[in-house]
C-alpha cells in the first residue's frame, strides 16, 4: 500500500470523498450545505430502475466499471445515497437539485449522477442529465486512465461527457473548477495529518432552514453596515450577529416544534456589547433584553423596543433570571464560565447559549493545565465541564461566522431531576470554590460586588452557596483604559525616544557596530538591552501598558524600526520595506508635513532626506494643518 503523508491511500481517499459529499460548502462557496439520505446497498438492477433509459444505463454502467479489474464482485457492489443541494441564495425556486452517489469500495471509485425534483417530489424529465455525470477514483494498479480524465497525483476525475459538460455554477460546478480546484483539495484532504478538534458546522440544526433564515435576515439587516457608528469593522460585526441570530432563531423554532410550544422563548444577553443581536432577536418576536457594563453609541439607533441596560454584572443573587427561558453569552469574556452557573441557579427550566472568546476562569484569567490540546480546545472543554457540573446535558456546535472563535456550547436540558437540586447545588458551589482557590489563582474582590449585591440588601449573607458566590469575580471597568502607550505623559515618551536614539547613534564604526555610510544609522540593541537603559520608574510606567517598551518603540515609527526583537534607527532613504513594515498602510496625503521631523531636530547630521522629499516637516515653517478626519479612540470592546 502506497503511503502519502500521515494517511494511507485509499483510506485517505474515502475520507476526502466524504468531505466533498457531506460538506461541499467548504470549497463551493455558493452552497450552504447538503442534506444526505442514509446509504444502502445497490446493484445493477437498482441502477437500471434509477436511470429508466436502457441506453443511458448501458453508458453509465460501462463508464463506472471502465478500466477496473474484472475481479469477483459482490451481489451489491455499490453503496448508494442521495444528497440534496442547499444553495446560499435560492436560484432554483421550488425545484430541488440532487445527486445519486454510488460508492464502489472494491474499485476505489465514487460516481455522481444528478437529477432534479419538483416541489411535489416528482423527478423532472429524465432521471439524469448525462452531461453532468462524473466520477472520482483512486489510481492503483487495477485502475487505468483514459483521455476523458484529469489526474492529480494518485486521484483522478473522469466525466462521462467532457465536450458537452453543462454547469450552472452552483449545484453543478464547471468542469475546469472540478479539476483545478476540487481535485487538488481532495489530494490534500486525503493526505493531511490534521483533523478537526471540533464538530462540523451547524451539526445541531437543519441546514436548509438555517440557509433560508440567514438570507432573509441578511437582506433585512444589511443596511446596518452603511450606518454603523462604531469604529469596529461593520461588515464583520453585522453579518456575524446576523449569523448568530439565525442560529438561535432556528434552534428555538426547532425547540418549540419538539416541545409543542407556541410562545416564543424569552432571553437575556449578558455582556451584549453593541446590542445588535438583542435588536435582531427582539425584532423577530422574542421578548428579551441585553445588559452590558458600557453603553455603546449604536444603542440610540435601535429604538425603544430594543431593551438595553448599562449595568455591571456580578454573579450573585441579584443577577438571577427565574422568568427567562435562555441566557446568551456572545463573546462575554469574564462572564463566560458564569453563564451556565447563572442559568442553573435561575430556574430548573432556564437554558443557555455561550460563544466563548477570551479565556477567563471564575475569578480571573484561565490558566492552562494541558499541553496536548490547543488553548482554545482546552478552554472549550473547561466550559463544557462547568456546564456538566452545573447539571446540564451539554451540546457543542460550530457556527458559520467570520471569526476564528466559532464553537458554541448549549445547555438545553438537565441531567438530574428537580428533586435533586440541593445536592447538585452543593456540587456547583464546591466546584467554583475549588477553581477560585486553586494554586496560582489570584482572587480579587470586585469593586462592584458587595454584601448588598449578593443578598438583595436583606443582610443575610452567611457564606451559603447562594449568597456570596460572585465574591471573587472582577467585572471590567465601566470606562475601558487605553493601554497602548498613547496615554503616557509626553515628556516620558520623548525622554525614552531620545535616550534610546542617542544610545544607538553612539554605536559608531569604531565600536564595530555602526554603519559605514556618511549619515550615521547607528547600531542595534535588543529590546532587553534597551530596557537596561531606562530608569525603574519609567519601566514601572511601561509595565502597565499592553506591550510595554516594545509598543512605545513601535509607536514611534518615525524614529525606530523594531524587527526580530531588535531596535534600529530608521533610515528613510531605504526604499525596500522591511518585513515588520509590510502591512503598514502608506502615509495618507492629508497627513504629510503635519508633524515635525525628529531627525531634522535631533539627529547630529539632520534628516537624510531633503525637505521636499520628507513626509515630516523640517521646521515650523514647513508644518501644515492636517486634513484627515480625527481618529477615534477604540474604547468600545464588543
Amino acid at each position: 500500500k502506497e503511503e502519502f503523508g500521515c494517511k494511507s491511500l485509499p483510506d485517505g481517499f474515502w475520507s476526502a470523498v466524504d468531505v466533498w459529499i457531506k460538506k461541499p460548502h467548504v470549497v463551493n462557496k455558493r452552497l450552504c450545505g447538503v442534506k444526505e439520505t442514509d446509504s444502502k446497498d445497490a446493484d445493477q438492477d437498482d441502477l437500471r430502475l434509477l436511470l429508466h433509459d436502457p441506453e443511458l444505463f448501458t453508458d453509465v454502467l460501462l463508464f463506472m466499471i471502465s478500466g477496473a479489474s474484472p475481479a469477483h464482485e459482490p451481489d451489491k457492489p455499490w453503496s448508494s445515497s442521495v444528497r440534496t443541494f442547499i444553495p446560499k441564495v435560492n436560484c432554483y425556486g421550488t425545484n430541488l437539485h440532487k445527486e445519486i452517489i454510488l460508492k464502489d469500495f472494491g474499485r476505489h471509485r465514487v460516481t455522481f449522477i444528478p437529477f432534479e425534483e419538483d416541489a411535489e417530489g416528482k423527478v423532472k424529465g429524465d432521471i439524469t442529465n448525462s452531461q453532468l455525470i462524473y466520477m472520482l477514483l483512486y489510481l492503483n494498479e487495477h485502475n487505468t486512465v483514459d483521455d476523458l480524465c484529469f489526474i492529480c497525483r494518485s486521484l483522478e476525475l473522469c466525466a462521462l461527457s467532457v465536450d458537452s459538460w453543462f454547469s450552472d455554477g452552483v449545484a453543478y460546478p464547471k468542469l475546469p473548477w472540478l479539476s483545478s480546484d476540487l481535485l487538488p483539495k481532495l489530494v490534500r484532504w486525503a493526505t493531511e495529518c490534521r483533523s478537526s478538534e471540533f464538530r462540523n458546522t451547524l451539526s445541531l440544526l437543519p441546514v436548509e432552514k438555517y440557509s433560508l433564515m440567514y438570507q432573509q435576515l441578511k437582506d433585512k439587516y444589511k443596511a446596518m453596515v452603511k450606518v454603523w457608528p462604531e469604529v469596529t469593522d461593520p461588515e464583520k460585526f453585522v453579518y456575524e450577529d446576523v449569523a448568530i441570530a439565525t442560529y438561535l432563531l432556528v434552534l428555538w423554532a426547532e425547540e418549540r416544534a419538539e416541545k409543542g410550544l407556541t410562545a416564543r422563548q424569552s432571553f437575556v444577553d449578558l455582556g451584549c456589547g453593541n446590542g445588535l443581536l438583542v435588536h435582531i432577536l427582539t425584532n423577530e418576536g422574542h421578548p428579551g433584553r441585553g445588559i452590558d457594563v458600557r453603553r455603546r453609541k449604536i444603542w440610540d439607533m435601535y429604538g425603544p423596543q430594543t431593551l438595553l441596560e448599562e449595568k455591571a454584572i456580578t454573579p450573585s443573587e441579584s443577577f438571577l433570571f427565574p422568568g427567562t427561558d435562555w441566557l446568551i453569552g456572545n463573546h462575554s469574556d469574564e462572564l463566560t464560565p458564569w453563564i451556565p452557573v447563572i442559568a442553573a441557579r435561575s430556574s430548573y427550566s432556564c437554558r443557555y447559549f455561550v460563544l466563548p472568546c477570551c479565556f477567563f476562569d471564575f475569578c480571573g484569567k484561565y490558566q492552562r493545565r494541558q499541553c496536548k490540546k490547543s488553548q482554545y480546545k482546552e478552554y472549550i472543554d473547561f466550559i463544557a465541564e462547568v456546564s456538566q457540573v452545573c447539571g446540564f446535558n451539554t451540546d457543542e456546535d460550530c457556527l458559520r461566522i467570520p471569526s476564528t472563535k466559532r464553537v458554541c456550547l448549549l445547555g438545553k436540558s438537565r441531567n438530574y431531576q428537580l428533586s435533586d437540586e440541593p445536592e447538585v447545588e452543593q456540587q456547583r458551589a464546591h466546584y467554583i470554590h475549588s477553581r477560585c482557590t486553586a494554586p496560582g489563582v489570584t482572587v480579587q474582590r470586585s469593586d462592584v460586588s458587595n454584601d448588598e449585591d449578593c443578598c438583595n440588601g436583606n443582610g443575610s449573607c452567611n457564606g451559603t452557596p447562594g449568597s456570596s458566590w460572585g465574591a471573587g469575580f472582577q467585572p471590567r471597568d465601566r470606562v475601558e483604559t487605553v493601554r497602548n502607550c498613547a496615554a503616557l505623559p509626553r515628556d516620558v515618551v520623548d525622554g525614552v525616544v531620545l535616550r534610546v536614539a542617542n544610545a544607538l547613534l553612539g554605536m559608531t564604526v569604531g565600536d564595530g557596530e555602526g554603519s559605514c555610510h556618511d549619515w550615521n544609522q547607528g547600531g542595534s540593541l535588543s529590546v532587553s538591552e534597551v530596557a537596561g537603559l531606562l530608569g525603574q520608574e519609567t519601566l514601572r510606567l511601561l509595565k502597565k501598558e499592553c506591550g510595554g517598551l516594545q509598543t512605545l518603540l513601535r509607536n514611534n515609527h518615525q524614529v525606530f524600526r523594531v524587527e526580530g526583537g531588535r531596535v534600529y534607527i530608521r533610515d528613510w532613504r531605504e526604499r525596500k520595506p522591511f518585513r515588520a513594515d509590510a502591512k503598514r498602510k502608506p502615509v495618507a496625503p492629508g497627513a504629510l508635513k503635519t508633524r515635525l521631523c525628529w531627525f531634522h531636530a535631533q539627529h547630529p547630521q539632520g534628516c537624510p532626506l531633503q525637505a521636499e522629499n520628507c513626509a515630516f516637516a523640517h521646521g515650523a515653517d514647513d508644518l501644515r494643518p492636517s486634513t484627515r478626519p480625527l481618529k477615534k479612540i477604540k474604547n468600545d470592546a464588543f
